[in-house]
């Protein structure tokens, strides 16, 4: 990428900062000496988790990285140097341990469903944005993506032919045909509490689609068994779509359109499958490349499809991952047409149930089934990734008052990597909910606390510890000011990019990150325009930041203004701010979307270690 001039725009005069600033900077430093005391707990001097020293279920591998997944997240928020070294450590150290275990091979899932892979392998494309230069994680990128486009003899997941990729279960070894007793063994007891995944099982009297069986029976289990290797590994499903956030992600390193080729023709399968379906995303390709084909002609039924084992969600959630690097890859948001499509049809099939506005999340045997308010979340990422009108209109007419958007979860920490729910952080943006800041900040604070109080807590046998143990205890919880410094909602948990309309990076230390006693708030983002406050807590020194416009550089700055003072004609993807000590700027850039390559490249200028 040619270097290009940078713009720079100054701001002065002491002032105290403003509440948020000074929250937002305590729990960075917070964060960054928990982070210490978690892995000095959870680990080994050689970075694998203090865990079983046996593990066969094909689960699992991806709780240990998600274990560790929030850590290079905090270092792109301004975390220390040392976080970045330890998030590095711990990618290396994990699929060390999980080879013995057998679950990986050559650095990768054996063979796994992409629902969690795409938890795991988001890890890596963090850490990309942390430094693209670094050239075993690129290595690892262009090699991971091989095995996926059919230049991996050893990984044959791809079938040029019939542009499907031949299992729901694929990795380095290549489509996994036949699952076993061992594989399951440990989920058996939750999985008894989940819907029978057929509804033609021996045994089966009740005419109720959501039917549960006994996973735990021995008899039982063998019928389960059999009916997945018989009809769910074998073919496509839409979840393989997560798959394009992979190869998207050897794009951004090499700029190759060889990945951009895959990931379009990918999604176009699918949009044609769904078009031969009467506008419904088929839930099983069979081996030859025909719907139904192993599912007695069925389009529903398949492995994390329509019926089981979430339904709805595995379908809208691929189509939106998949549609999002569609729309980065080409700067058109037409990519993201196969998820509003699902979207579109299940609020066509709403319904009233005592007041309350509801669409079926499953289909099987007799219809539409487990009718639900539908979720924000796909309507809000599907906005702030296209910021049309359609998408818009979308969100106004599912939820027309955001009734119930202001309310941020208390024990939002708890869950898997810290995620964030973003419907309290979009209330913000829209203007509806001031006082989010302050109530994320506080709530952020009692993450930490909570997770450091778990973390001392813990005495527990690490040979009967779960696979998801480590995930209530870690305290780097960073998604909450990820949301509030850039402006974006943070990458969708299952395998989605992070996509923000504008990045920080130190000029100084030549790297990703809010420079120290730096603090930001995005409190407005039009598609058209930024609004964002930054803070300089430091009253001694000047702290200068460079604003980068998009997460991969795909957008440009037009212009820029700080409020009070004359606008600034900018026209590039870079804005320096010059922070005077102490000062404190509110900033209006003017934002032109995707008219860059998007790519992981630095700003001239900023070298990463």
């Amino acid at each position: 990428m040619s270097a290009e001039a940078i713009k720079t725009i100054e701001a002065s005069g002491r002032r105290p900062p403003p509440g948020w600033a000074v929250g937002q900077r305590h729990l960075i430093d917070l964060m960054d000496r928990a982070a210490v005391e978690f892995a000095r707990r959870a680990t080994r001097p050689d970075g694998t988790l203090v865990w079983r020293t046996k593990w066969t279920s094909m689960d699992g591998t991806d709780n240990g990285y998600e274990s560790f997944l929030s850590f290079p997240l905090f270092y792109l928020l301004g975390g220390g140097e040392h976080v970045h070294e330890l998030a590095r450590k711990e990618w290396n150290a994990i699929p060390w341990q999980f080879e013995d275990f057998g679950t990986v091979d050559r650095e990768f899932v054996t063979g796994f469903d992409w629902f969690h892979s795409s938890e795991s392998y988001t890890y890596i494309y963090y850490l990309a944005l942390a430094n693209p230069q670094h050239h075993v994680d690129r290595a690892r990128a262009l090699r991971y993506a091989g095995m996926y486009i059919g230049e991996d003899p050893q990984a044959p997941n791809w079938d040029e032919v019939r542009r499907m990729l031949r299992s729901p279960l694929n990795g380095s070894r290549g489509p996994r045909f036949v699952t076993t007793q061992q594989d399951w063994d440990y989920h058996r007891p939750i999985l008894a509490e989940y819907l029978a995944p057929y509804e033609d099982m021996k045994g089966i009297t009740s005419t109720d689609p959501a039917v549960k069986v006994d996973w735990t029976n021995d008899e039982t289990f063998a019928e389960v068994l059999r009916l997945i290797n018989e009809r769910m590994t074998r073919g496509d499903v839409p979840l393989n779509l997560l798959a394009t956030s992979m190869v998207t992600n050897a794009y951004l390193y090499t700029g190759d359109d060889k990945y951009k080729n895959w990931v379009l023709d990918y999604i176009q399968a699918w949009v044609e499958r769904r078009d031969q379906n009467q506008g419904i995303v088929p839930d099983n390709i069979g081996p030859e490349g025909r719907m139904g084909e192993l599912m007695g002609g069925k389009w529903w039924g398949g492995y994390y499809g329509w019926r089981w084992p979430h339904g709805a969600r595995n379908i809208v959630e691929a189509a939106c991952v998949a549609g999002g690097c569609g729309l980065l890859l080409t700067g058109d948001d037409s990519w993201l047409d196969l998820c509003r499509s699902q979207l579109d049809l299940l609020w066509s099939l709403r319904r009233e149930e005592e007041g309350v506005v509801k669409v079926p999340a499953r289909h099987g045997d007799q219809g539409w089934f487990d009718y639900r308010k539908p979720d924000p979340l796909y309507y809000i990422h599907l906005y702030t990734m296209s910021h049309s009108a359609q998408d818009l209109a979308r969100l106004d007419e599912v939820f027309p008052e955001r009734r119930g958007f202001e309310k941020l979860n208390p024990h939002w920490h708890l869950g898997k990597a810290g995620v964030c729910y973003p419907n309290a952080w979009f209330s913000y943006i829209e203007g509806r909910n001031p006082g989010y800041p302050e109530t994320m900040l506080e709530s952020t604070y009692a993450g930490i606390c909570d997770k450091m109080n778990r973390l001392e807590a813990d005495h527990s046998d690490p040979e009967t510890r779960e696979c998801y143990h480590f995930h209530a205890l870690n305290p780097v919880v960073p998604e909450g000011l990820i949301q509030m410094s850039t402006g974006s909602p943070a990458a969708m948990y299952n395998g989605g990019l992070l996509y923000a309309p504008v990045r920080y990076f130190d000029p100084v230390a030549g790297r990703t990150g809010l420079p120290a006693y730096v603090a930001a708030l995005v409190d407005r983002f039009t598609g058209e325009e930024v609004s964002l406050t930054l803070v300089n807590t430091d009253v001694v020194a000047p702290r200068p930041v460079l604003l980068q416009a998009g997460t991969f550089g795909e957008h440009q700055f037009t212009t820029a203004r700080i409020e009070g003072g004359e606008g600034l004609e900018v026209q590039g993807r870079y804005l320096r701010v010059n922070l005077g000590a102490g000062a404190t700027a509110r900033l209006h850039l003017g934002l032109k979307r995707h008219v860059h390559r998007p790519s992981y490249d630095f700003p001239p200028g900023v070298a990463p270690c």
